[in-house]
Parts: structure tokens; C-alpha cells; sequence
């Protein structure tokens, strides 16, 4: 069941994460529906366990999968989602030193070299950057000849 509750596993994990009001907000309105809607309840109360845990990672896991089947994605985990918010971080242009705190790693390299990868269309744009730097300097060369 794995729904341990007690010491982080790092001082890192310890800290307080952040969170947008927006997300707050969201989950504050989910908090409102469920059945353990009291102050002290968990926000993912299980209901197996009478509200008196979070549901278990296993649970999480299995309603993700079958959320992203009915979508028709496979081979989604939930861990995915670290690496899709370390891409958007990245994509916005967030400091990697932000990006390593707000991830809550102990080691950089962790947030470098792990998680997060390109999203959209940014190699392209780079690569056209490049492309068109590339053909102005010989252009401005033959002009200058």
C-alpha cells in the first residue's frame, strides 16, 4: 500500500514546496467535494482507509493509467509528470537553480542531466536561428567583397 507518512527522504523534500494560487485555488475546490472535506483531512483522502491516509501511490498510479488510457496514451507513468514539469520550467526559461529547488533536488546534476527534456518546437527554432545568423554573416561577407 506504501502510504507512509513520517520523515522525507532528504532535507530537501523536507522544505516547503511552492505552489501557484491557481493550483491552489483548484485544489482548494476539489478539497470542498470530497468526502473528507474537514481542515485536517488529507487533500487525496483514502477512502479505503477512511480518510485517515492519502491514497496509496499504488491507487494514484492505477487511476493515472487508466485516465491516460482512455486517452489513449500508453506507457504513461506518473513519474512522467516530474519530467513534463521540469520541460515546462525549462520552457519558460526558468534558472536551473530554481528549477533543481523547485524540483526539490539534493543535486543539481539531478535536475540537469535526469529529468526534462525538449518541448514544442524549440530545436527547430533554434536551429533556424542559427541558420539564419549563419546566412547573414556570408551574405554580409559577399556584400562587403
Amino acid at each position: 500500500m506504501r502510504q507512509r507518512v513520517g520523515e522525507t527522504k532528504t532535507e530537501y523534500s523536507n522544505k516547503p514546496a511552492a505552489i501557484s494560487p491557481l493550483m491552489a485555488a483548484v485544489l482548494g475546490r476539489w478539497k470542498q467535494t470530497t468526502q473528507f472535506s474537514a481542515e485536517v483531512d488529507w487533500i487525496f483522502a483514502s477512502p479505503v482507509r477512511a480518510g485517515r491516509l492519502p491514497w496509496s501511490s499504488d491507487a494514484v498510479t492505477d487511476a493515472y493509467r487508466k485516465a491516460a488510457g482512455k486517452a489513449g496514451l500508453d506507457n504513461v507513468t506518473t513519474h512522467a509528470m516530474r519530467h513534463t514539469y521540469r520541460s515546462w520550467l525549462d520552457a519558460l526559461g526558468t534558472p536551473i537553480a530554481v528549477q533543481q529547488k523547485l524540483m526539490r533536488h539534493a543535486d543539481i546534476r539531478t535536475t540537469m542531466n535526469v529529468y526534462g527534456d525538449v518541448v514544442t518546437d524549440q530545436m527547430e527554432q533554434a536551429q533556424s536561428k542559427v541558420g539564419e545568423l549563419a546566412l547573414n554573416s556570408t551574405q554580409a561577407a559577399r556584400s562587403s567583397s
